[in-house]
């Protein structure tokens, strides 16, 4: 365990986020204490013929009303991952009242991200000047006038985080992580450590996510990652389930600012909880598949307990990455009980993603956010669409209703595809 005595702690001084479910961190966590869905039949793209049609989708309409004024001037730059990660950077910058910090120079940020997939429509328009014998017409595509050369910045992941300092004038270090399902989480994690060890007062951390398109959707289709069969939208994430056949693709945003803990008590913000370790690693297995017996997912979890000085019997509750795939959540379940040997049963245990969906780059930091507002009203978040137990999913994975409880410290686990993990372990404020 990590000698913590002398280094700097890393507190939350705010949380922003924008999802299927809510346009913000209480409407979010208020729809998901209910045990609602955000999951429906995709509507900005024709799914007819696809074996899966259902995602958990933004507002449009929301984005529109949020969107900080300053994000408007860059718009046609910024992909709509960023856009929705500007608004939730606005929720999370008001609670923090990050424009009150006088050194810009010790602000930083750190975004997982992905950018936007190009279009059917741009694709095929890229191809009307293509002779199919090896040569392009780039006269005639500029002179046409029907492809931005601003989608170069929009796809670009690192052009995300550099936009989002402009936005809110941060001018310390600026990360950018493109590491698919793990990505939201890395951001913070490195953020943390980045602040422990001095190299930044505050930082802008946390993933983005809205590559819900054809172009975008039909990869996962095509390697069978995605839900097949379900009876309804709401119905169709069920993690942990013995019927689950796969996850649901969503969009979202979450953002957290982390702050040094004397450099918040010094502004006098109001501390949200803190971030108590950190834990990564690589499954060095199979570029899709997790490691069987969950190899990574156990180095993760045992890092970020490690790195908080903390032991097993100290974790009150794990938001778990539980995607309603029929391997993660089994592979998963084998890394807790791993962990946390005969105590595994007694630790609540939810996902997320069976109410807002799998929003990617997105997911750690939502679900972070979500765990840090649950400790303060003292609410498990539930796991739902729990109707027929797996056998080999045995642990308490807080079935279908939330449950009132009190608890101080959690891990919150994210884990990709190509097994990049991270774990994050976080902590109520603590004097």
């Amino acid at each position: 365990m990590s000698d913590n005595s002398s280094r700097r702690r890393v507190a939350v001084t705010g949380f922003g986020m924008i999802t299927p479910l809510g346009r913000n961190t209480t409407e979010t966590f208020d729809r998901a204490s209910n045990g609602l869905s955000g999951i429906d039949y995709i509507k900005s793209f024709e799914t007819n013929g696809l074996p899966c049609r259902v995602g958990g989708e933004v507002d449009d309409q929301w984005i529109e009303e949020l969107l900080p004024q300053s994000a408007r001037r860059l718009q046609a730059y910024s992909s709509r991952g960023l856009r929705l990660m500007s608004v939730a950077t606005r929720e999370a910058a008001g609670l923090a009242r990050l424009d009150l910090v006088s050194d810009r120079t010790r602000i930083g940020v750190s975004l997982g991200s992905h950018g936007d997939n190009p279009s059917v429509e741009d694709i095929s328009l890229l191809h009307r000047f293509y002779d199919g014998k090896g040569n392009w017409d780039i006269r005639g595509l500029m002179d046409a006038g029907g492809y931005s050369c601003l989608n170069f910045f929009r796809r670009k992941p690192d052009a995300a985080p550099a936009l989002l300092s402009m936005l809110f004038d941060c001018k310390g270090p600026n990360l950018s992580f493109v590491s698919a399902c793990s990505a939201g989480a890395q951001a913070i994690g490195e953020a943390y450590r980045i602040i422990r060890e001095g190299s930044a007062d505050v930082m802008i951390a946390g993933g983005c996510e809205a590559t819900l398109n054809f172009t975008g959707f039909i990869g996962f289709v095509l390697i069978k990652a995605l839900v097949e069969k379900y009876a309804t939208p709401p119905q169709a994430s069920r993690p942990f389930d013995r019927k689950r056949n796969g996850f649901v693709m969503s969009e979202g945003a979450g953002s957290v600012i982390l702050e040094d803990l004397d450099h918040a008590r010094s502004r006098g913000v109001p501390i949200l909880g803190e971030i108590l370790g950190y834990g990564d690693s690589a499954d060095a297995y199979r570029i899709t598949d997790t490691h069987p017996k969950g190899d990574g997912a156990i180095l993760a979890m045992q890092g970020a307990m490690d790195d908080a000085g903390i032991g097993i019997g100290e974790i009150d509750y794990i938001n778990a990455h539980g995607t309603s795939t029929v391997q993660n959540d089994l592979t998963e379940t084998r890394a807790i009980k791993a962990v946390f040997g005969d105590r595994a049963r007694q630790v609540p245990v939810s996902s997320n993603k069976s109410m807002i969906g799998h929003t990617i780059a997105a997911a750690g930091a939502i679900e972070c956010i979500l765990t840090l507002t649950g400790m303060h009203r003292s609410i498990i978040l539930p796991t739902i669409n729990q109707e027929n137990p797996d056998p080999k999913c045995d642990l308490d994975y807080v079935p279908n209703e939330a449950r009132s409880r009190r608890y101080r410290r959690a891990l919150s686990n994210s884990f990709g595809f190509g097994g990049q993990n991270a774990c994050l372990c976080i902590g109520s404020f603590e004097e």
